[in-house]
């Protein structure tokens, strides 16, 4: 099991008007048909998702614009937290094109249903959503090709919270098959209160990533990346705020867990601010952000044309930044 110390402070990145060094690596690596498994640069470049519920949508859409790009390959993990393990799993499965499957609406139909509270049964049903819809797909969404996913030669790490340590795990360890591998995805998501209970995996019992690491990049540094690129669902306008509800979550649903998963629980707002000055200041990874004037997505937001909308802005924010770096165009005269 892996947990997340801390990264070191770093020095300030390049200058407003030199690409940063991720960039300039994913688009070496592109331009060079360099594939994952088989570098010669020497580097480690991982892909961080953030989660959010459906906020969890905008980075849904950057990562459906990288695709795009022809960049999927540039990357040697994906790391992903509650539904940025959704969006990372997409990617590297057989259809990355399906993580336009987020803005249909019967997605967040079957994942946030209101009436289940009066039947007894948790507000966001995950057992529907990957279970059922992921597994078999229906007639608006095709179902999730698992075992691309786990043959694919990317790395994929899906994070959770350890219930008994409050720490932040790496389920790529606990992932043998599909089955196991739909049992992560869950475990990453599953919020204390609107989730139910916490997912058993492999004798272990895991809450929501977001508890401990909603930002993935601290996992991808322990484990060695050199670079990171993250895909952020909150604007840069979004400053965290405390929570009014998290004590009254952490001294009754959370009552008879450990200490130490309840304070996480508690300090996750601080951790937010922590990520932020972190990201900004750190020369080795580059965050992608939506527009400050993107719409607000709320965890449990089910509107179509809201869903569409925010799917579209984060496919807008990389396609803005690469637009903005200098012009690289392989020797054939095409831009990469």
């Amino acid at each position: 099991m892996t947990t997340t110390p801390t990264p070191p402070a770093a020095t300030p990145g390049p200058g407003p008007e030199e690409p940063h060094p991720v960039w300039n690596l994913l688009t070496e690596r592109a331009r060079s048909g360099s594939r994952p498994g088989a570098r010669a640069d020497g580097h480690r470049v991982a892909l961080a998702i953030e989660g959010g519920g459906m906020r969890g949508i905008i980075a849904g859409g950057m990562a459906l614009a990288l695709h795009e790009l022809g960049l999927t390959n540039s990357f040697d993990a994906v790391y992903g937290a509650s539904a940025g393990a959704a969006s990372g799993a997409w990617l590297l499965s057989s259809s990355p094109q399906s993580l336009r499957f987020w803005a249909v609406p019967k997605y967040a139909r079957t994942l946030i249903r209101r009436s289940n509270p009066l039947r007894g049964r948790p507000l966001v049903d995950l057992h529907s959503f990957y279970e059922v819809l992921y597994r078999y797909g229906d007639g608006d969404c095709a179902p999730m090709d698992f075992g691309s996913i786990l043959a694919n030669d990317i790395e994929y790490h899906p994070l959770a919270t350890d219930a008994a340590t409050g720490q932040s795990t790496d389920l790529r360890p606990f992932i043998g098959d599909a089955a196991e591998l739909r049992l992560a995805l869950r475990a990453s998501a599953s919020l204390p209160l609107l989730a139910g209970p916490p997912v058993m995996l492999r004798g272990h019992r895991f809450y929501d990533a977001g508890v401990s690491e909603s930002v993935p990049y601290r996992t991808a540094l322990a484990q060695g990346a050199t670079h990171v690129m993250v895909l952020r669902s909150r604007r840069a306008t979004e400053v965290a705020r405390p929570s009014r509800s998290a004590p009254l979550v952490a001294r009754g649903v959370l009552r008879r867990e450990s200490t130490a998963l309840r304070q996480a629980f508690l300090d996750r707002e601080t951790r937010w601010a922590e990520d932020d000055a972190r990201l900004a200041r750190h020369p080795a990874i580059v965050s992608i952000r939506p527009a400050p004037d993107s719409p607000a997505v709320g965890r449990l937001a089910r509107e179509g044309d809201l869903l569409e909308t925010a799917l579209e802005a984060g496919r807008a924010a990389v396609h803005d930044a690469w637009n903005g770096l200098p012009d690289t165009r392989t020797p054939d005269g095409h831009r990469l």
